[in-house]
């Protein structure tokens, strides 16, 4: 689906997933040297990438990548569970309402104030993504830098375990809960999106793309 103002269009959304897979190499790969898979030299795509997995994709007008998060079910394979349960202290949080954020993605062609904007749309588009299909919590894993930053950001947001050196970065796991104040919370945090984005939620249909 394509909103812009509320309006809905038709988009091309194996482009979008494309424009998304090249973002996530640019950043995880090219930027931040995370050893991942790159599938013919220029998309980021791992074994998560898979028919159970949903991604939130901000576009700009011109269908450009600006943000995107994928979703990845807890009741099945997933990063925390599979890779990382050794970050949480007790029983990894999973089950049929609770997904975990993967791959936060801001495009690099963006000015630092355009990423900004970006965050805050993808952030406020997840608490609203949660609210409408019935997600009570998201987890996910975060260098501590970046946990520090989402706690701040007004939601219900914590440490699930102590960080872990891996790799030569600080892990965290995080738990957030979603609830029906979560939106006014993120605005209260300085998290609010602009009625200007594209917000596109899709997901890939028989494997990856």
């Amino acid at each position: 689906m394509f909103r812009e103002n509320g309006d809905c269009l038709a988009i091309d959304e194996a482009a979008a997933l494309r424009a998304m897979y090249r973002a996530r190499k640019e950043v995880f790969v090219d930027l931040l040297k995370w050893d991942l898979p790159v599938l013919a030299g220029e998309f980021e795509i791992d074994q998560f990438d898979d028919i159970d997995a949903e991604y939130l994709i901000l576009l700009g007008r011109g269908m450009e990548h600006r943000a995107s998060a994928r979703l990845l079910r807890t009741d099945r394979p997933h990063l925390l569970g599979d890779l990382y349960a050794h970050l949480c202290a007790g029983p990894v949080p999973a089950g049929p309402t609770i997904r975990e954020i993967t791959r936060f993605c801001l495009d690099r062609d963006q000015r630092a104030g355009e990423r900004r904007a970006a965050r805050n749309q993808l952030v406020t588009a997840l608490a609203d993504y949660a609210l409408a299909t019935g997600v009570t919590a998201y987890s996910g894993v975060a260098e501590v830098e970046w946990f520090e930053q989402i706690r701040r950001f007004g939601w219900i947001c914590e440490a699930l375990g102590q960080p872990m050196r891996h790799g030569g970065r600080f892990l965290t796991a995080l738990h957030i809960l979603i609830d029906a104040d979560t939106p006014e919370r993120l605005r209260a945090g300085g998290i609010g999106a602009d009625a200007d984005y594209a917000l596109v939620r899709t997901r890939i249909e028989g494997g990856t793309q």
